[in-house]
This record gives structure tokens, C-alpha cells and sequence, in this order.
């Protein structure tokens, strides 16, 4: 029972991939670490580590400012 208690640790993408910068121009990269409504996941629903979080985070704040990803969603009510 106690085997099923037990969760996968979850392995971050970039430190997989061996990525040490985020490019914030990679409009497809950066939309899977953000929700429907344009928020950040945080690292521990994305898997993320500290370090590429942290990265992440900056990568998505000037794609935003660009006007590369949207600040909010259109549908939001």
C-alpha cells in the first residue's frame, strides 16, 4: 500500500534538456507555463527547478512586454 502512497518526483524540462537560458522570443515554449487566464504556473504544478523557474519567470515578463504573450486572456470576464 505504501507503494501507491509514492508519487513520481517530476524532472525539470530544461535541466533534462540541458537549457541554461530561456529564449523569450519562443512564443510555443513560454504559452506551456502559463494558464488559460495568463498567469505563471507555479514550479510545483510545472516541474520546474529554482533556477530555470526563476528564469522562466523574467523569459515570460518580457514576452509580455514585447507584446509577444498577452498580459491577461481575451475571454476573461
Amino acid at each position: 500500500m505504501a507503494e501507491f502512497d509514492r508519487r513520481r518526483k517530476r524532472v525539470c524540462r530544461f535541466c533534462e534538456d540541458k537549457i541554461d537560458t530561456i529564449p523569450y522570443l519562443n512564443d510555443r515554449l513560454l504559452r506551456r507555463f502559463t494558464n488559460e487566464r495568463g498567469k505563471i504556473v507555479p514550479r510545483r504544478i510545472s516541474g520546474t527547478c529554482a533556477f530555470h523557474q526563476r528564469r522562466l519567470t523574467n523569459a515570460i515578463k518580457r514576452a509580455r512586454h514585447l507584446a509577444i504573450l498577452p498580459f491577461a486572456s481575451e475571454v476573461y470576464r
